[in-house]
C-alpha cells in the first residue's frame, strides 16, 4: 500500500478555473468567478454559447484583490459586487455593466472608512437597499439606491440599537434590534411616523450570533426565521407581523435548520415570486425539504446529476432554467445547467478539473463521547492508500466558535491527507447546528470544557488506533487559532506541532479592538460566553483563559500566520505572542501578509501559506512534502 501521487499546493489553492456561477433573471446569461491577472473576477457569457467571437467577458477586472460576492440585479441590467481594501472588511458596493465589459466599475458607496452591504428587493428591479455606517461607525443607516444613477436616498437612521435592517419584497423595512437586556426584538419601520413598531422579542441568549435565517415573506405580512422558541432545535417558522405569533413552517426531527454564515442560504426561494421553495438542514450531510410541489420535481431531477450535496442554486424568473452547483468531500465541485421545460442538463464546468476524486480522501462522520458524556459529532479523514493505524494526525479546529464543520470539499483537509496525515475535525460544545443546549454548554468554558472536548477527541483517535500519540498537531484559524494556542499553553505535552492562523492570544484585547460595528452587540456572544473586559473581575478571568498570560508554558514548535489588515484579531496580538516566544528561544515561525485581513483570500498568499504549513508539518510530524 502506498499514498497516491503528490497533489501540489498549487493544485489545491490556485484560483479555480471557474466558480460561483449564477444565471441572469432573464435566463440568457451566466455570471461566474474566474481568474484575471491571478485574481478572481466576475465573467459573463451567454448560456447558449452564442457570444460574439465565442468568448466570455471579464466585467470586473480587479487586479488587486479577488472578488467573491456579486449578484445580478432583478432586471438583469447590471451586476453589483462587493469589495474591501486588502482584507480590512470595509466593504463597498460596486456596479458593472455586463453589456460593456470595458467600462470601469462604479463605486456606489464612495465613502472613506465605511462598510456597506446591499439587498435587492424582488419587486423593485431598479433599486437596491443599502446599509452604510458613514454617519456613525458603530451603526448602520439604511438607504435606497437607484442602481442606474447611483443616487442614494436616506430611508432611516439607526436609533442606536438596530443590529440589521431587513428588506421586504417592495423595499419595506423591518429590523432586528438588540434590547437593553440583550433580547432580540423584531420590529417594523413606519416611514410615515419614522418610528419602530415592535413585533416580537426573543431571548437573545438563544441566538449568540443573531437569528438566522431571517427573511420577509413576499406579501410583507410575515417573517420567516429560524426559531428555537420552546424547543432545543431550530425550526423554520413564520412570525405574523401584526400579532407576533409563530407558526411552524417546517422542521427536522434531529437537525437544526441551516443558518451557518458562509454556507448557502437555508431558504431556497422563488426568483419570480419570492415564495419558499425548500429548506436546508445539516446533519452528517445536508438534507433538503422541498416546500413547493413544482420545486420538488426540479429537485428530484437535480439530485440525479451528482451524488454530492446541492450547494448554490439560481434560476431565471420563469423557474425553468437553473444553474446549480454541488459539493462533495472528494470532489471540489461541479456546476450544471438544467432546463426543466425540456429535462435537458449539461455540465458547465468543474472548478478544479485537474484533480482526480479517486486520489482524494473521504470524510467519515464519527461520534466521539466527551468525558462528561456529551456527544461530539465530528469528521475523520484518513489518507488514501495506507493502513489507517498509528498515523500522524492533525486536529483541525473550526473558527467561530459559533460555527461548525460540515461534509464538503476542503482543500486544506485534502492537502493534509495527501501528505499522509489523519485529519480530525471536532464539533466541540459551542458549535452551532446541534441544538441550543449544545451551544450554551460552552458558556464560561473557553479554555475549559471546550478545550477538554478537543483533548478527548485526540485521546479517542489514539485509543481507536488511528493516531500516533507522539505525532499529533493542532491547527486552526480565528477561534481555531485561539484553541491552538490554548492547546500549547494549557496542555503543552499533547501536541508535537501547532499552527495558529489569525488566532486570538488575549481575549480581553481581542474584544477591545473589535471593529466599531461589532462592539454594541457583544452581549449575547462574547460577553455571555467569555466576559466583559470593562468589568475588572471578568477581565481577570478572561486573562486567565488567554494564551498570552501562559506564554511561558509554550515549548511546542509553532507557526503563526497573520494578515496585517485584520480588523478582528489585530496584528499586534500575534506580534506580542511571537516577540515573547522569541525572547525565550522557542521555535516559532511567523508569516504576515500585508494585503490580507482575517483570513487569506488572494491565491498567491494562500499558496505561500500552505507551502509553509506543508514544510512545517513535514519537519515536526514526519509527513511527506512536495
Amino acid at each position: 500500500m502506498a499514498l497516491p501521487d503528490i497533489v501540489t499546493v498549487e493544485d489545491l489553492f490556485s484560483a479555480p478555473v471557474r466558480a460561483a456561477a449564477t444565471i441572469s433573471p432573464d435566463g440568457t446569461r451566466i455570471a461566474y468567478l474566474a481568474p484575471w491577472k491571478n485574481r478572481l473576477n466576475v465573467w459573463v457569457e451567454r448560456i447558449d454559447g452564442t457570444d460574439p467571437a465565442g468568448e466570455a467577458r471579464c466585467v470586473t477586472a480587479d487586479e488587486t484583490r479577488s472578488v467573491f460576492i456579486y449578484q445580478w440585479t432583478r432586471d438583469s441590467r447590471w451586476l453589483l459586487y462587493m469589495q474591501d481594501g486588502g482584507g480590512d472588511e470595509n466593504w463597498h458596493v460596486y456596479r458593472v455593466d455586463p453589456n460593456d465589459p470595458d467600462a470601469a466599475a462604479v463605486d456606489l458607496t464612495p465613502f472613506p472608512d465605511v462598510r456597506a452591504h446591499f439587498t435587492l428587493p424582488k419587486g423593485r428591479p431598479d433599486t437596491a437597499i443599502v446599509q452604510i455606517n458613514k454617519r456613525n461607525p458603530e451603526l448602520f443607516d439604511v438607504y435606497e439606491l437607484d442602481v442606474a444613477t447611483g443616487e442614494l436616498t436616506l430611508l432611516a437612521e439607526n436609533p442606536g440599537n438596530v443590529v440589521t435592517w431587513l428588506c421586504g419584497h417592495n423595499g419595506e423595512l423591518f429590523t432586528s434590534i438588540q434590547t437593553a437586556d440583550g433580547g432580540v426584538e423584531l420590529a417594523q419601520w413606519d416611514p410615515t411616523t419614522r418610528r419602530m413598531r415592535s413585533i416580537r422579542v426573543y431571548d437573545g441568549t438563544d441566538y449568540p450570533v443573531g437569528i438566522h435565517p431571517i427573511e420577509i415573506t413576499p406579501d410583507g405580512g410575515g417573517i420567516w426565521l429560524g426559531s428555537s422558541e420552546g424547543s432545543d432545535r431550530t425550526r423554520l417558522v413564520r412570525v405574523d407581523v401584526v400579532t407576533g405569533a409563530e407558526t411552524e413552517v417546517d422542521s427536522h426531527p434531529d437537525f437544526d435548520l441551516g443558518g451557518l454564515l458562509g454556507l448557502p442560504s437555508p431558504l431556497i426561494r422563488s426568483e419570480r415570486t419570492g415564495q419558499l421553495l425548500a429548506a436546508r438542514y445539516y446533519g452528517e450531510r445536508q438534507v433538503i425539504h422541498a416546500l413547493d410541489p413544482n420545486f420538488a420535481a426540479v429537485l428530484e431531477n437535480l439530485s440525479k446529476l451528482s451524488d454530492g450535496d446541492l450547494a448554490a442554486v439560481s434560476s431565471d424568473a420563469s423557474e425553468q432554467r437553473w444553474v446549480v452547483s454541488f459539493t462533495h468531500d472528494r470532489d471540489p465541485g461541479v456546476t450544471y445547467f438544467y432546463d426543466h421545460s425540456t429535462g435537458v442538463s449539461r455540465l458547465l464546468f468543474r472548478p478544479y478539473p485537474h484533480l482526480d476524486p479517486a486520489a482524494l480522501a473521504p470524510m467519515t462522520p464519527v461520534t466521539i463521547t466527551a468525558r462528561d458524556g456529551l456527544d461530539l459529532h465530528s469528521y475523520l479523514t484518513l489518507p488514501v492508500g495506507v493502513e489507517p493505524a498509528g498515523l500522524p494526525m492533525v486536529l483541525l479546529v473550526h473558527g467561530g466558535p459559533w460555527a461548525r464543520d460540515v461534509w464538503m470539499f476542503q482543500p486544506e483537509v485534502q492537502l493534509l491527507a495527501n501528505r499522509g496525515y489523519a485529519v480530525l475535525q471536532v464539533n466541540f460544545r459551542g458549535s452551532t447546528g446541534f441544538g441550543k443546549a449544545f451551544v450554551k454548554a460552552a458558556i464560561g468554558e473557553f479554555a475549559g470544557k471546550m478545550h477538554d472536548d478537543l483533548i478527548d477527541a485526540v485521546d479517542w483517535a489514539v485509543k481507536e488506533g488511528f493516531a500516533d500519540r507522539d505525532r499529533v498537531a493542532i491547527f486552526g484559524g480565528s477561534y481555531g487559532g485561539y484553541a491552538t494556542l490554548v492547546g500549547v499553553t494549557f496542555t503543552p505535552d499533547v501536541f508535537a506541532a501547532a499552527i495558529d492562523y489569525v488566532g486570538i492570544s488575549s481575549l480581553a484585547n481581542f474584544m477591545r479592538t473589535l471593529p466599531n460595528v461589532a462592539r454594541p452587540f457583544l452581549a449575547n456572544n462574547w460577553h455571555l460566553f467569555v466576559g466583559d473586559p470593562s468589568d475588572p473581575e471578568q477581565e481577570a478571568d478572561m486573562l486567565a483563559r488567554s494564551p498570552i498570560t501562559r506564554v511561558d508554558q509554550i515549548r511546542t514548535p509553532l507557526l503563526v500566520i497573520q494578515g496585517a489588515n485584520d480588523s478582528r484579531v489585530v496584528q499586534a496580538e500575534s506580534d506580542n505572542l511571537v516577540d515573547a516566544l522569541r525572547a525565550r528561544g522557542v521555535d516559532v515561525e511567523y508569516m504576515v501578509k500585508q494585503d490580507e485581513g482575517h483570513g487569506f483570500l488572494n491565491p498567491d498568499n494562500q499558496i505561500d501559506m500552505y507551502h509553509a504549513v506543508d514544510r512545517f508539518l513535514a519537519r515536526h510530524l514526519g509527513g511527506r512534502t512536495q
